[in-house]
């Protein structure tokens, strides 16, 4: 499995926001969104194999009760069902972060379900291919399904513009078994001026239609680096 980095921080989006977790980053990832805030696990991957022995030795070393699989996209590798599968031996609570356009089935105490709307397209002036396979691979109704029925879950949309919202809109009607309560819209952005701009909207436009709001506070925490 590829794995661009290993390491223990507190969970800085969602329901466990504030909790201390080991972060297993994935390599490698089927979208490119534009605003992909780790290009290193998608754009340009990075990272060494590493097995599922060695991933659980250095998660053992970091001492954490919560792990969160991550990426890039976790779901591309088929090792993700025996790491999450001994994790859950060994008695840890386990977040898997997806795109939910990939499915394996793996073991999973909170599934973190972050659905790309046509917000994320990369520009076709850029990047032709990308964004004709992008757009043709981001959502996946099937798989959507089947996750939100199988596993505890929660929905994570980014949103750039006041029009995104509606996009989410449209998108929760295709799915109306969803338990909005579980639903949060979170601010694009990489800085903290950015994510301010926006949050100052969104933060009105979740109350209004009962949705939650999701902060990004790692990166108020830490600033965008790396490792946190």
């Amino acid at each position: 499995m590829r794995i661009a980095e290993i390491f223990r921080s507190r969970q800085g989006e969602g329901r466990l926001t504030g909790t201390d977790s080991v972060f297993v980053r994935a390599s490698g990832c089927n979208l490119r969104c534009w605003f992909c805030d780790t290009p290193y696990t998608s754009w340009a991957p990075e990272g060494e194999d590493f097995s599922v022995e060695e991933i659980l030795a250095r998660v053992d070393e970091l001492e954490a009760q919560h792990v969160v699989l991550t990426g890039g996209e976790p779901m591309l590798f088929a090792e993700l069902v025996p790491l999450a599968a001994a994790l859950r031996q060994s008695g840890r609570h386990i977040t898997i972060e997806t795109a939910g356009t990939l499915d394996l089935p793996v073991a999973c105490d909170l599934m973190s379900i972050s659905p790309k709307l046509a917000n994320s397209t990369p520009s076709a002036a850029e990047h032709p291919r990308w964004s004709v396979r992008h757009e043709h691979s981001r959502h996946v109704p099937e798989v959507i399904r089947r996750l939100a029925k199988d596993y505890d879950y929660q929905f994570k949309f980014v949103i750039d513009r006041p029009e995104d919202c509606a996009d989410v809109d449209h998108y929760l009607l295709e799915f109306p078994q969803l338990d909005r309560a579980r639903v949060l819209l979170m601010p694009q952005g990489t800085d903290t001026a950015e994510l301010d701009e926006r949050t100052a909207w969104l933060i009105e436009y979740c109350q209004e239609a009962g949705l939650g709001f999701c902060p990004r506070k790692h990166i108020e925490w830490y600033g965008m680096t790396r490792g946190t």
